[in-house]
């Protein structure tokens, strides 16, 4: 894993926030999985995760440790759990600041169905779902997987996607857990392998009479890129795209026919837990596309010069203030079935929760673009919460703003209304 150090500010081996008086530099590693390679575009796709880790062996407490024995939440840490999202974005009733350690009211809702499209075998998927819908009082999930080709594909052997597919299937469940939840898992990350493998997904909604198709994998846009946008266009359909986790444009995210989901920053009161206010995450995907241009829903909002503007909402994305994910393989050697608790960031999270939250909030349009029309038509009557605070993009020049930005496009979701 490639590894950024930050010096952030993480509660070490204390009983309660408020006692809390020490801290320590933690890193943000980056699996192989999730680089982008010279010659990707439009050819092969990359994760969009990235991993909370100490930055050294010492920096958690035993008890704290995501790679150490016992479960989640940790008091004296501060990550997501369902519970604590549904709190932030107004999925249930705001109860102790939705501090993610107290807070147990989780999200409810969910029906026919999402597929989550990844590539290569996750083999403990069924299993570490199970484990974490459990460990956070979350109903059993109706789980399938299905395998693209027809065989079973072989396994990453940075193990970079199986947590991309644990992510994935856990966040989209946690958001809607009366949703049936599909794993398509494409026979690589090879676009052929992947797009092969929406094919797939698009069916099995078809079959289940709609639903939601998340896609937490980009690559940088092409020019052969508008040729794929075909596949997005099923009927009683909404797809979603990660905006990436790095300046730029990434596709599909850039499809007009897709959800754009773009990163936040969640800031929480060290002293109580208590969430403050979202902020635009600094490495968040975003912009106007190079080959795709502006969409109908889209005509309203000013500086796109006639490109469609990345991304369209936005939703926790930072790993600094990450989720908790079960994912028992091993990760470029670190974990597995002893020490399988992460802590995962990047727009990744954001995909797969927003097609569920989507998915909860009922309503079942015919397309992405519908969708999106309503979207774009309420964010302002406060079925989003605007982000307003905050900078992204190529040399940091895109400035979180009131209304529409390329940084976090109409802000992150408050409430099932409006979608």
């Amino acid at each position: 894993m490639q590894s950024k150090t930050r010096v952030v500010a993480v509660l070490l081996g204390f009983a309660g926030l408020a006692s809390a008086q020490s801290f320590s530099s933690v890193s943000i590693s980056i699996p192989k999985s999730s680089v982008s390679l010279p010659g990707d575009a439009g050819l092969r796709a990359h994760t969009n995760i990235e991993v909370l880790v100490p930055a050294n062996s010492q920096a958690w407490s035993s008890s704290q440790s995501p790679q150490a024995a016992g479960s989640p939440p940790f008091s004296g840490t501060l990550v997501q759990t369902p519970a604590s999202i549904a709190c932030i974005y107004g999925f249930v009733t705001a109860s102790s600041g939705c501090n993610p350690n107290t807070v147990t009211a989780n999200p409810t809702g969910g029906s026919k169905a999402i597929a989550i499209v990844d590539a290569f075998d996750d083999p403990t998927a069924a299993t570490d779902l199970a484990a974490f819908s459990t460990q956070f009082g979350l109903p059993a999930p109706n789980f399938s997987v299905v395998y693209a080709s027809g065989t079973q594909p072989a396994q990453d052997p940075t193990g970079g996607w199986e947590l991309e597919e644990s992510l994935d299937i856990e966040w989209a469940h946690a958001m809607a857990p009366g949703a049936k939840i599909y794993l398509v898992e494409a026979a690589s990350n090879n676009n052929s392998d992947l797009y092969a493998a929406v094919a797939v997904a698009n069916q099995l909604m078809k079959q289940a009479g709609g639903g939601e198709v998340s896609m937490s994998w980009g690559s940088p846009e092409s020019s052969t890129e508008t040729l794929l946008d075909a596949f997005f266009h099923v009927p009683g359909v909404v797809y979603f795209a990660a905006a990436g986790d790095a300046p730029g444009v990434s596709y599909p995210s850039a499809s007009p026919y897709v959800v754009s989901a773009g990163g936040t920053t969640l800031s929480m009161n060290l002293s109580t837990g208590a969430f403050r206010q979202s902020y635009a995450w600094g490495d968040t995907g975003g912009g106007p596309s190079l080959y795709e241009p502006t969409p109908s829903y889209q005509s309203g909002v000013s500086g796109l010069n006639g490109s469609r503007g990345t991304p369209d909402i936005s939703f926790d994305s930072d790993p600094n203030t990450g989720v908790w994910v079960l994912d028992s393989t091993p990760l470029d050697g670190q974990g597995g079935p002893s020490s399988p608790w992460w802590i995962v960031g990047g727009t990744s999270v954001a995909a797969p929760s927003l097609a569920g939250i989507v998915n909860a909030a009922g309503h079942f349009y015919n397309s992405t673009a519908t969708e999106l029309g309503v979207i774009y038509a309420f964010a302002g009557l406060g079925t989003f919460k605007d982000v307003t605070a905050g900078i992204c993009g190529p040399y940091a020049g895109y400035l979180a703003s009131s209304g529409y930005d390329f940084c976090t496009g109409e802000g992150s979701p408050n409430g099932y209304s409006g979608k």
